[in-house]
Order: C-alpha cells, then structure tokens, then sequence
C-alpha cells in the first residue's frame, strides 16, 4: 500500500476485547468477546477540505444534492422531496423529548457545502468534519481515498483506546478534574447548550485531547457511519437519528461516537459502546465519517 494512503493513520494491532456495555441503553447490550485483524484508522474524521478534495477531482455528487424519488417516500411531506438534508435549530425554551420536529428540520438545499442550508458555508472551517454525508457518499469518499468504512468492532475497539471496559474514551470519568474531554453538550438539551466545551457546533479536528491509540474526535463532535447493519428490538432516542422522511425502504446502519448534541439528560452516546441505527439514505448536520486500511498481520 502507498505511504500517501496511510498519512495521518494508525496502526491497530488485532485483539479480542469486550464490546458492549449493560450499564447505559440497552441496543448496547450484551457485553460480548469481540476479534479483530490489524487495521489501520484515520486519526480523525475526514475534514471538509478533505471531502472538497474528493470532490473536485471526482466531481461526485452528494446523495442531499440528488433529486429524490417519491416512490421511495410514499407518506413523505411532497414539499420536502426536493434535494436537501436535516439540520439541528436548537430550540428557545424546554420542549417534550418525543417529538423529535422540534430540533430537526429537513432543510432543502443543505449538503456538505452548506451544511445548515442556503447562506451557510464550509469557508473557514477546512479542519473541521464533513457532515451532510449519507452513507453511500463515505463509501464513495472511502473508494477513492483507497480505503474502507470501518467495521462496528473495529471502530469501538480503536475508540477504546486500550482502556477495556471504561465508560468513556478516556477512563471512567465524565469530566476528568473538570475538564471537557469532547465535544458535547453540556445543558438541558435541546434548548441550553453551556458551552463549557468552547462549541455550540462542530469543532476542528484534534481540538480535545487525543485517546490512548492517538485517535482523535472518537467521541463528540460528530456521529461515524460504520458497515455494521442495525438490527434491535429497542426503540431508539431519535435525537441521534431523526427520520422526517419516513421509508422502510433503506436499511439502517450502525453510527458510532455520539456528537456535539449528546447530552446527558438525553443522548448519553459520547461513548465507545454507544450505537445508534441511521437510515443509509439519510445525511445530517452532525454525522461525518473516518476510514480504515485493512493489512494481513505483520504487513
């Protein structure tokens, strides 16, 4: 493999390792043996300038910039099958934590240039992570870079950072001596966001300290597609996985790290055995992506 295709990659070495958790949400349970072969990952999500990169030199086109087809979304509001993607509108007061149309809004014409929609932009936020990417355009990202999506296992043992069974990516403790370890939320969720972090959004890349692997961003800051299929008999918090263009038409795949919308009064999911299933057709203003290299042992 080329030296380019590894640059600002890490080298996991394979292990067994215990993945899951039964202290939190149940679509992470049961607490399992886990294996994985020696894997290289992305020190950090794939960055706008990045996507940019790709784009230009391909001229891909984003699944949120695509006419969409309404036979793919038959009790779909017909005003919103226009291209477009969801964005987060933090709320002005506290609002019930069911419904979901609260925070989210299906905004036409958001994609990875303009992630929260018309007279929004990526200028000045090079190092920050792409978002409005549904789960094709990171494959297709993925494809060109020489790379793969990684896998559920892969990804919670690298965010795992070689601390087995710790809550979080960095030990046990959710603020260790009152520090801010990602970017989350801290507040009521979804109208009260403190900042004690410095970000109401997302962050640049390697802004919080990095986990024991050297990984940066593995949890906060932006959801991470994985090829993991998401099957669960549980209703899932819909905050990380908002559907306001219903079809069962798309199957769901596993996202992993939690964001900067995760809050403990609601969507404790800045954590490695957090999951959530995210409709693949669906693209959102706070999922990115990384990549792995997969290598034979001693490569």
């Amino acid at each position: 493999m080329a030296a380019t295709q590894l640059s600002e990659m890490t080298l996991i070495r394979g292990a067994t390792f215990r993945m899951g958790s039964e202290d939190f949400y149940p679509e992470e349970s049961p607490v399992h043996d886990a294996e994985v072969e020696d894997f290289w990952i992305d020190e950090h999500p794939v960055t706008a300038a990045e996507f940019r990169r790709f784009v230009r030199e391909t001229g891909y086109v984003t699944l949120a910039e695509r006419p969409l087809v309404p036979a793919d979304y038959p009790d779909a509001d017909p005003e919103l099958l226009v291209p477009g993607s969801l964005v987060f509108r933090k709320t002005a007061t506290p609002v019930p934590l069911n419904d979901v149309r609260s925070w989210w809004e299906y905004v036409p014409g958001a994609f990875w240039k303009k992630p929260g929609g018309p007279g929004t932009t990526i200028n000045g936020r090079d190092r920050h992570p792409v978002v409005q990417v549904a789960y094709e355009d990171a494959e297709a990202y993925a494809a060109w870079a020489g790379k793969e999506l990684p896998t559920e296992a892969e990804w919670e043992f690298a965010a795992r950072g070689g601390i087995d069974g710790a809550p979080f990516a960095w030990g046990d403790e959710h603020f260790p001596n009152g520090r801010p370890m990602a970017n989350t939320w801290q507040g009521e969720f979804p109208w009260q966001n403190l900042n004690v972090d410095g970000f109401e959004g997302t962050s640049p890349v390697g802004s919080f300290p990095p986990n024991g692997y050297g990984l940066s961003d593995m949890c906060g800051n932006v959801w991470e597609w994985t090829t993991g299929a998401f099957t669960s008999s549980h209703e899932q918090s819909p905050c990380c996985a908002p559907d306001l263009l219903p079809s069962d038409r798309f199957p769901r795949k596993v996202i992993k790290g939690g964001s900067h919308l995760c809050a403990p009064n609601y969507c404790l999911r800045y954590r490695p055995a957090a999951r959530q299933g995210e409709t693949v057709d669906t693209s959102t203003s706070h999922i990115g992506f990384r990549c792995v290299v997969r290598t034979d042992s001693g490569e």
